[in-house]
């Protein structure tokens, strides 16, 4: 693949979070910041809707809306830009399909959060994603339960080193980003065992499963979706590396349910 989609958020002073077609793909914590990354899987043939929210909260825990007043400027910006393979979504020469941006009135409060849209056709032809056909969950207890099970035996497999669990779970993931990306199941899956054994080789695989108080559940597309995350708004399923020279990896977790069989689709 020649080209990459991308995504490139940029804030200073908020958090603010990106989604893509209702899928939220990108935040930054209350300091601002940048994230990038490339977006096909979340992308749609024909119209595509950039969402930017401002001051909304840690993902999973949306605060009340409520009046602030910056006293710093306060600002964000969301680009799609098509960039060559090796390219930063930065470089001054990609070139940006839609651009979103917000900024704080000059001396004066704003309504957090908020929210700036703009719909875009994109020159793209992916097949029909299937998290937009999965059926809505309600989130009761049964299902909490469920999930939290299922999260818990994935980071038990995750730090043996052994990554079918996650694997078998995510079938329909790989299939897509193969898809997405232009390249073979196979290798993905291939790519994703290569990495998980390196990370295990070095022992830096130390997944401690979560308690039920700390997995936060965030429906998605209404309801289609749960994703998983932390009390920080992070993946549920990560590393707790003590050593700092091991980093941390964490494994994001959108899944829908389906007859009462969990699948992770994104």
């Amino acid at each position: 693949m020649e080209r990459l989609l991308m995504l490139h958020l940029q804030a200073g002073a908020c958090a603010a979070e990106v989604l893509l077609n209702g899928m939220p793909i990108a935040f930054v914590g209350p300091e601002g910041g940048h994230a990038c990354l490339a977006v096909h899987e979340y992308t749609l043939t024909g119209k595509n809707r950039l969402e930017l929210v401002v001051g909304g909260g840690i993902p999973g825990q949306p605060v009340a809306p409520q009046p602030r007043a910056p006293v710093v400027p306060t600002w964000a910006r969301a680009r799609l830009v098509l960039a060559r393979q090796g390219k930063s979504a930065a470089d001054p020469d990609v070139r940006v399909l839609v651009s979103v941006e917000w900024l704080a009135p000059e001396g004066k409060s704003y309504d957090a959060p908020a929210t700036q849209t703009k719909d875009v056709d994109l020159p793209v032809n992916f097949p029909r994603w299937r998290w937009l056909d999965a059926p809505p969950i309600g989130i009761n207890p049964a299902v909490q339960r469920q999930v939290l099970e299922f999260v818990q035996q994935l980071a038990l497999d995750l730090a043996r080193g052994d990554p079918e669990s996650l694997l078998a779970a995510a079938k329909l993931r790989f299939d897509e980003l193969a898809l997405a990306y232009q390249r073979t199941t196979t290798e993905g899956v291939q790519r994703f065992r290569d990495h998980l054994q390196q990370l295990y080789a070095a022992k830096a695989l130390k997944l401690i499963p979560p308690s039920a108080d700390e997995l936060v559940l965030r429906p998605l597309l209404d309801g289609r979706l749960i994703d998983c995350l932390t009390p920080e708004g992070g993946p549920a399923l990560r590393t707790q590396n003590e050593a700092p020279a091991l980093g941390n990896h964490a494994w994001p977790l959108r899944l829908a349910m389906v007859e009462g069989k969990i699948y992770v689709l994104r």
